[in-house]
């Protein structure tokens, strides 16, 4: 029988099994009662809880995670560093619950999403249910962005169009930052040498390395639907006070 925590399984993950599809529906249920209760979380001590709940649930994620790795014995500076854009929105959440940063709210609100609502759908994932590392996987990104909506629905933040560009300039950044490293260790962190062996949204961008600039339009894109409710709310407001104030 293989361990829960065994770095080697020979049973791989299966996109949308029935594992995949149960971990989809807790993180549907969990945004449904995120929604549900904001108005009750908006009380000063639930909301602190909740936040700190979060951060608490977001560092076990990572911190169970290296551990694994490091007593598996596969910690590799090439295969094993913080670097993909979900755990760099992990710590920008940690930092943002922590410091109710609205600045960090404007990044991650669309990189965390975006990046982890991908992730969830098309997981880059060898381990099946009941792994650890399929646990861990699902309980990091469903947090981060329940940690966004929180953001969102409980303290009231709210994207602007300016967070869109904010958001495009600091993946740009990324891009090369973690694009150098990948070349220093040999890596492949975002995905930006080589495409994941398993099915994804990649596999439709096009070959290497083109799909690196459809990733950046699909990104914009993506980006740009996650700021339209706002921004439509705000065009509606503005516009009843406009045929308020003619009338």
């Amino acid at each position: 029988m293989v361990s829960w925590f065994d770095t080697y399984d020979p049973n791989t993950f299966q996109a949308f099994s029935s594992a995949h599809l149960g971990a989809l529906l807790l993180f549907s249920a969990s945004i449904v009662l995120l929604y549900v209760g904001r108005f009750w979380l908006r009380d000063e001590q639930r909301s602190k809880r909740i936040r700190f709940t979060l951060i608490g649930l977001l560092v076990l994620a990572e911190v169970s995670l290296n551990i694994w790795y490091v007593a598996g014995g596969v910690y590799d500076v090439s295969d094993t560093l913080p670097l993909e854009l979900c755990s760099i929105s992990l710590y920008l959440c940690v930092f943002m619950l922590l410091f109710r940063s609205r600045f960090i709210f404007n990044i991650v609100y669309f990189t965390g999403i975006g990046g982890a609502l991908q992730a969830l759908l098309t997981p880059a994932l060898g381990y099946p249910f009941p792994h650890f590392r399929f646990l861990q996987f699902f309980l990091a990104h469903i947090v981060i962005i329940l940690a966004v909506l929180y953001m969102v629905w409980v303290e009231k933040y709210r994207p602007t169009w300016k967070s869109v560009g904010l958001a495009m300039l600091f993946l740009n950044v990324l891009l090369v930052v973690v694009g150098s490293i990948n070349y220093l260790t040999g890596g492949n962190y975002m995905f930006l040498a080589r495409k994941p062996e398993t099915a994804s949204l990649l596999d439709v961008l096009g070959p290497y390395p083109w799909y690196i600039l459809s990733l950046e339009a699909v990104a914009f894109v993506m980006f740009i639907i996650l700021y339209a409710p706002f921004g439509l709310s705000t065009w509606l407001r503005r516009r009843r006070g406009y045929i308020s104030y003619e009338q």
